[in-house]
Order: structure tokens, then sequence, then C-alpha cells
């Protein structure tokens, strides 16, 4: 695979700054030991920084992986009122399923439930406010992409991406970038320039 040029830290998908403004990297300030590798360090206020290189990488890993499903194979859950902007728009562009707000407990689980889906894998937007589907999936054997951040546990997490979870402006960033890798990494888009929405589209209003 050809090296696309890239801006910035070693080739990030985006320019450092576009992480670092977005708060991406803001942890909170508990960590726990699940997360640990992924800490860059601890500010003077007590908040766990991670490392947005790994957070890069992961991104990468997650579409890569995300792309060998069929559309309507991926659910993503969002019970975080900032995350369901971006995971709805997530979904509308890769055709897959979303969950934003409540989720039905015996959705993945309970074939009698009007609301029962089968997907093939499910992306949490974070492991803890979503831990009713992260719970189901587990019992169904679905493989499990994560948005964890510094306090997470993330045991019953496949894949993580080590993220600030909770802000407005970084879950847009981070769910604006799965789409648009998934959709390079499915041939849909040819390059970066090929996929107009903007981090601006993805970011939930106030």
């Amino acid at each position: 695979m050809q090296e696309e040029e890239r801006t910035g830290v070693e080739g990030l998908l985006v320019p450092e700054d576009v992480y670092l403004t977005s708060g991406v990297h803001i942890g909170t300030q508990q960590k726990s030991a699940d997360m640990k590798p992924f800490i860059y360090k601890v500010r003077t206020d007590g908040l766990y920084v991670l490392d947005i290189k790994k957070t890069d990488t992961r991104i990468r890993d997650a579409a890569k992986f995300l792309a060998h499903f069929p559309g309507d194979g991926i659910l993503v859950v969002a019970a975080r009122q900032y995350g369901q902007k971006p995971a709805k728009l997530f979904a509308k562009a890769l055709g897959a399923q979303v969950l934003a707000g409540r989720f039905v407990p015996g959705t993945l689980t309970n074939p009698n439930l009007p609301e029962y889906m089968e997907p093939q894998v499910i992306l949490v937007t974070d492991p803890a406010a979503d831990q009713q589907a992260l719970r189901e999936a587990l019992n169904v054997n679905l493989p499990v992409v994560g948005l964890c951040d510094a306090n997470n546990e993330t045991r019953n997490v496949d894949l993580v991406i080590p993220t600030n979870n909770k802000g407005r402006r970084a879950l847009a960033t981070v769910y604006w970038l799965l789409t648009r890798e998934v959709l390079k990494a499915r041939g849909q888009v040819a390059s970066d320039e090929g996929f107009t929405a903007t981090i601006d589209d993805y970011e939930a209003s106030l």
C-alpha cells in the first residue's frame, strides 16, 4: 500500500493541532489500569493526557477492521448526548445501524423484541455509558470496538480507540476520521479530499 503524504507528527491522519484543538487527548482525572498503555502524561491539574499517536494508530486499525463488515453488519451505540450526532452521521455514511440514546435491554439477545437486531460487530462510544450494549455484545460473541477514555475499563473491548469520549469536538473528530478511513479502506473514497464532510458537520450542537 502506498504511503500517502501526511502532515504533522510522523504522518498522522490529520495535522497534530486538529487532534489537540479538539481535545481528543484530554482524558479524565482518574485512570484505569487497562488504559495505562495509552496515557502519555498527567497534567499539573491532574488530568491524564492520552497519546494521540496511539489514538491515530488505533483509528486506522479500527477503520480497517470495520471495513471488512457490510454496512448493516455494523452497529454503533451512543448513549451520551454528544456522541449521538456523530454516531448517526457515521452510520449514515457507512450504511450502518445506529442506536443513539437509550439502549433497550435485550436488543441484541432477545429475538422476540421489536428492536432486536443481529449485527456482526458493535462500536460503542463509551464502554461505561454503553455498558448494557457491551454486556449483550459479550453474550452473543460480537467483536467490540470502543472509544475509551483514561478511566474506562477495557477488558470486554476487543479494539480500544483511546480518546476523550465525553467532549463534543473530540467525539466529532474521532467519528469523522473513522468515517473517512472506513470509506477509504472500502475504496468508496479515493483520497482524504474525496471525503467532503467536515468535523463541524459531525459536532453536536449545544
